[in-house]
């Protein structure tokens, strides 16, 4: 368990100085790609509580990688989406080849 803690923790601190997010900022990156998502959507697709995950997007909101709208049909809805600053950062993300530390390659092939 110890083994995989410290590679999760390598592989977010090279993607932060890499891409300039954390591993559950890219995580919502990669979730919303072209879509509009509420909160609780991008809380199910990716696995975090729905109270981090409001922290995260708020983080990406403070880094303009994200903008917020309300829904269409019902005005008390927020739809969350990429920005342009968002789609050239997950395009980043995308091209990026991180060192992917051992434990975790299975994970990656």
């Amino acid at each position: 368990m110890r083994d995989l803690c410290r590679a999760l923790t390598e592989l977010e601190q090279e993607l932060t100085e890499r891409c300039g997010v954390s591993l559950n900022e890219a995580m919502i990156l990669c979730c919303l790609g072209g879509e509009k998502l509420t909160a609780g959507e991008i809380s199910e697709q990716t696995g975090l509580l729905a109270s981090h995950a409001s922290k995260v997007i708020r983080s990406l909101e403070t880094k303009e990688l994200l903008v917020r709208q309300l829904g269409t049909c019902d005005r008390r809805q927020m739809l969350f989406s990429l920005s342009e600053k968002g789609k050239e950062r997950l395009v980043g993300l995308r091209e990026t080849e991180l060192d992917v530390p051992e434990p975790l390659k299975p994970l990656f092939a």
